[in-house]
């Protein structure tokens, strides 16, 4: 499994080659607060959500969750390369950490 730390991923969401940013997380977090243009499918909605949401299976996506503890962001990325995507990558920080970090979000 592929992981992303904090400054790589800033730094794709400020280039030209954006990874598409899922969250794992119900929708009520989701919905508080999301790192910018994320989508949310929780992990108990991969197999009905992505193929909708997800139609390129070799875009970059990067998955992330509450915080380093949290396995949402795991299961859903086991998940994703199951169903054959190809380039999936989990931000372990998650939301904790990009807060922490005062960068931009925003709010459902």
């Amino acid at each position: 499994m592929k992981t992303i730390n904090r400054e790589d991923l800033a730094a794709l969401l400020e280039g030209q080659e954006r990874p598409i940013l899922v969250e794992a997380l119900p929708e009520k977090f989701f919905r508080q607060w999301h790192l910018p243009n994320a989508i949310n499918i929780n992990h108990d909605q991969v197999r009905q959500r992505a193929p909708e949401l997800l139609p390129d299976k070799q875009a970059a996506i990067v998955v992330y969750c509450a915080s380093a503890t949290c396995q949402n962001s795991h299961m859903v990325a086991n998940q994703l390369e199951a169903m054959g995507y190809t380039d999936v990558a989990v931000y372990e920080g998650g939301k904790a950490e990009w807060e922490d970090a005062q960068l931009p979000v925003a709010t459902a």
